[in-house]
């Protein structure tokens, strides 16, 4: 289920929530070289306590992810900020968002882009097939293993923003689709959330 909570707020709640913003771009942000004018912008505005649990809103703004149930967190703000720089989204992209089960990424991806479709992180991982119809992909989390279904609702020289697992350690990476295949390039060890649904293959051993 997509949070989007709408509670009323006081006044000095708001204050506060909007001084956390500020912080948030100011020290978590800009000193890791995420400087990119439009992420800041999206990231200010976007009051980012409303896609989270209610008891979390008080600390939504923190370096590091925040739980959403039993098996899904959002990831933290530089994780994500990370993850819009390197989309580069453009205004005739055809998204696909791979959910965490939170709708935060994709208020701050839609209006930079002419189609956004988020699909929640279970369903992506077990679907058939694809058509191919997206121009960039991205997923909310991290992988160990990208399904050929996911793959294929990418077009030919399509783009993938994603988290990887590699031997327990998360990783930012990115790929794009060339020839009909998509590999995935790391690029830089961080803490992203695992999303559970992509759990490679089991291997038999013997």
């Amino acid at each position: 289920m997509t949070l989007t909570a709408t509670r009323p707020a006081s006044t000095d709640t708001t204050a506060a929530q909007a001084s956390a913003r500020r912080a948030m771009i100011d020290s978590q942000l800009r000193v890791s070289g995420v400087n990119e004018e439009w992420v800041l912008a999206a990231m200010a505005s976007v009051p980012r306590e409303d896609f989270v649990p209610a008891a979390a809103r008080g600390h939504a703004y923190i370096d590091r992810a925040i739980p959403l149930d039993d098996s899904h967190s959002l990831p933290a703000p530089l994780v994500q900020g990370m993850m819009l720089v390197e989309a580069a989204p453009r205004s005739d992209d055809r998204v696909l968002l791979v959910s965490c089960g939170s709708g935060y990424l994709g208020e701050l991806l839609r209006p930079q882009v002419a189609v956004l479709d988020t699909v929640p992180a279970a369903d992506a991982a077990a679907q058939a097939g694809g058509m191919g119809q997206y121009t960039l992909v991205l997923v909310d989390g991290a992988i160990e293993h990208l399904p050929a279904g996911l793959a294929a609702e990418l077009a030919e020289g399509g783009r993938i923003v994603t988290g990887l697992v590699e031997r327990g350690v998360t990783r930012l990476a990115t790929g794009r689709k060339q020839g009909g295949e998509v590999a995935l390039l790391p690029l830089a060890d961080i803490g992203i959330p695992i999303l559970r649904e992509f759990a490679a293959p089991k291997r038999w051993s013997f």
